[in-house]
This record gives structure tokens, C-alpha cells and sequence, in this order.
């Protein structure tokens, strides 16, 4: 379905990222990746993926929290490719405290990833997608751009910002064959949130089974992880001719989280 498609997921070195970015190739799209990590192991992650899928798997190294490497990011992006069709945001950050102690370096940290990033690739891509007559912009928000949860004042905001300029650019483009829609993950099983398994288990002095029981009851009923490769179909679905009228959704995938 996605032949002849040139997509660009940001922070798919691993994780979320990288589930999306596997299921757009599958599907027979381009790809570029980006995000941080060991050169080597990034290296053997494009290769393993060219390989398994058939595409031509690139990846580009840019700090999207850096505007001017972001037009570098869509710059390459297009010249390996000839363009740009899909573009799924999805480089974020997490750092939490309360309020009054929230670091402001660390709020602008992550509204420079979490939220202006979104703004920047958009900017840079959507000429891209207007010249090729179609377009596909993916967001990852998260269902914190839903509802809120406390000591994650710039997360929740950053998120819930994603939500609105993906509502912004669907209202934009609607008359066009480009449609900008928001993905919101409840938990996922990712290193990051593994290493919170972890570390509850450690500091409890309980079992893994148990510390994940507990991360998950919190908040998810369905007390199941949501995974990478269910994004990456969803992801798949929203560049298919069936998912052309979706435009400006929040898509809540979350075991019902944000249905409470």
C-alpha cells in the first residue's frame, strides 16, 4: 500500500519510534529514521530493517529540539527520497516534579521536543506534500493530551498542544489530500517505561509481575501494555485510502485510560 511512500518518524531509534517506523516499511514505505544512541546498534537497526522489510531505510542524526537541524532533517529527508508523504512525530521526553520545583530548563526542554518540534517538521514538510498532491502527518501525543495527571506540568502541556495543532493543521489542509491526526498512547511497554517496572519492584522489594500490576492498575483497565507494534498499525491504517475523512482525531489507544 505505502510503495513509492517517503516517511519520516522521528525519535525511531527505539521503542515507540521504532514500532512505527517497522510498520510503515513493512507496509513498502521509505523510511527515515532519526533519534540518539549508539552509532553501532542504530546502524545494525537500518540494515536489520532494509533487510527485513525490502524499503530503503536511511537515518539522519538531527536534534530536532534544534530548529535549524529540523530543516536539515526534512532537507535530507527529501533528497534521499525526492520528498516527503509521511511524517510521524514522535520525539519526546519526560521529566517530572511538582510545580514549584519544576526546573524551567526542563520545561523548555520538553516543549521544545514535545511540542515545537511537532510545529517545525510540519512547517518544513507540508510544501513537500503539497507538491506530491498527498500527505500523511502522524502524531504521537499521548493520553496526556487528554487528561492530566499531576507532577508532569510541561509533559501534560506539551501534549495537549499536540492535540490542538493537530487540529489546526487538519482544518488547514482539509480540502487537500493531506490529513494530520493525533495517535494518544496510554502505557507503553518501552525501555523507559520498563526501567519504571524496574525500579518500583527494587524500591518495594517486589516481584516484576507484580511492580508492572501495579503501574498498570493506576491508570489502564484493560491492565495490559499497549504495544509498539499496535501503534505501528494504527499508524499504517491512517496512511490507508480507508482512513482519507480522519482528520483532526485524537485517537485514544490506552486500555481505556481516558475513558474513565
Amino acid at each position: 500500500m505505502l510503495r513509492g511512500r517517503a516517511a519520516l518518524v522521528t525519535g525511531s531509534t527505539s521503542g515507540i519510534g521504532l514500532g512505527i517506523a517497522r510498520a510503515l516499511a513493512a507496509g513498502g514505505a521509505d523510511v527515515m529514521l532519526n533519534g540518539f544512541g549508539d552509532p553501532a546498534e542504530i546502524e545494525r537497526t537500518r540494515a536489520g530493517l532494509a533487510e527485513e522489510c525490502g524499503t530503503t531505510v536511511r537515518f539522519c542524526a538531527a536534534d530536532v529540539a534544534k530548529p535549524a537541524e529540523i530543516t536539515l532533517l526534512i532537507a535530507e529527508t527529501a533528497r534521499a527520497f525526492g520528498g516527503v508523504d509521511i511524517l510521524v512525530n514522535n520525539a519526546g521526553i519526560q521529566h517530572v516534579a511538582p510545580v514549584e520545583d519544576f526546573a524551567p530548563d526542563r520545561w523548555d526542554a520538553i516543549i521544545a521536543i514535545n511540542l515545537s518540534a511537532n510545529f517545525h517538521t510540519i512547517r518544513e514538510a507540508l510544501p513537500h506534500m503539497k507538491r506530491r498532491g498527498w500527505g500523511r502527518i502522524i502524531n504521537i501525543a499521548s493520553a496526556h493530551g487528554i487528561v492530566a495527571s499531576p507532577y508532569k506540568a510541561a509533559y501534560v502541556a506539551a501534549k495537549h498542544g499536540v492535540v490542538g495543532l493537530t487540529k489546526v493543521v487538519a482544518l488547514e489542509t482539509a480540502t487537500t489530500a493531506i490529513t494530520c491526526n493525533a495517535i494518544c498512547p496510554g502505557w507503553v511497554l518501552t525501555p523507559l517505561v520498563q526501567k519504571q517496572i524496574d525500579d518500583l519492584a527494587r524500591e518495594e522489594g517486589i516481584a516484576a509481575a507484580e511492580a508492572e500490576r501495579r503501574l498498570l492498575s493506576e491508570k489502564q483497565p484493560s491492565l495490559a501494555f499497549v504495544t509498539p507494534e499496535q501503534l505501528g498499525a494504527c499508524a499504517v491504517f491512517l496512511c490507508s485510502e480507508g482512513a482519507a475523512q480522519i482528520r483532526g482525531a485524537a485517537l485514544a489507544i490506552d486500555g481505556g485510560w481516558t475513558a474513565q
